[in-house]
């Protein structure tokens, strides 16, 4: 049997979100097959925990201690929002150590949580992508430019995931609000084209074969858009 730390944690603003997807994770695992092990990690530092206990972890090989037996950990079940996974900072120390992990490489991680520099390399690959700035902690806002994007507009971290300071502009004067709200999370702040629509979603992952794409979902919200309330609490 394989055991397979599930990683959560992490150094972002997402933190409750991770522990919420890990204990989902834990929960859905194939008991019959591999042992789950929730693995907490926090400025560089992992640790194990098991019935509220704390254990921690031997970073040279990935083990830890329990009951007097040394454990090894197997795999690695990202469920890590945000820094240090999906950014691609945390993927380097798995491949060293030769440990496989269900994420992107670091090389990947780090081009799509940049959403500007991920959705000009689409743009180049021929998608569709809207239209989008990017702000600058510090930068003066330059309304010539932003308003060539038409109203209404989205404002958005650059680097920043859940929807955490995320605001749909509908007038001028509300655009320096939202891009502080934005810049508490990041300090660059996307401004980008609002695209009138049906929203969908569809992930797709790699077994080792080939790409396999999941069904397409719908998002319907009772918000305006497809905010954190809408997507961790029910609307």
């Amino acid at each position: 049997m394989e055991n397979i730390a599930i990683l959560t944690g992490g150094d972002s603003n997402e933190y409750n979100i991770s522990l919420l997807s890990a204990n989902t994770v834990l929960k859905n695992l194939n008991s019959n097959l591999y042992q789950g092990y929730i693995v907490h990690l926090k400025k560089n530092t992992f640790t194990v925990i098991i019935n509220n206990q704390s254990f921690p972890v031997n970073k040279s090989d990935f083990s830890f201690n329990y009951k007097n037996k040394k454990i090894k950990l197997h795999k690695v079940f990202m469920a890590l929002h945000g820094p240090p996974a999906e950014d691609g900072i945390i993927q380097p120390y798995f491949d060293k150590i030769k440990i496989p992990y269900t994420s992107c490489n670091k090389i990947i991680s780090a081009l799509t949580f940049n959403k500007y520099l991920c959705n000009n390399k689409l743009k180049k690959l021929g998608f569709n992508c809207a239209s989008s700035l990017l702000h600058k902690k510090n930068d003066v806002i330059n309304i010539t430019s932003i308003s060539k994007l038409g109203l209404p507009y989205f404002v958005k971290p650059n680097k920043s995931g859940s929807s955490l300071g995320v605001s749909k502009v509908n007038t001028e004067s509300e655009l320096k609000d939202a891009i502080n709200n934005a810049l508490i999370h990041d300090n660059e702040a996307i401004i980008e084209q609002f695209i009138k629509g049906t929203e969908i979603s569809c992930g797709v992952f790699f077994d080792g074969y080939k790409i396999v794409p999941l069904p397409i979902t719908e998002i319907v919200s009772e918000n305006e858009f497809f905010d954190y309330e809408a997507k961790y609490q029910g609307k």
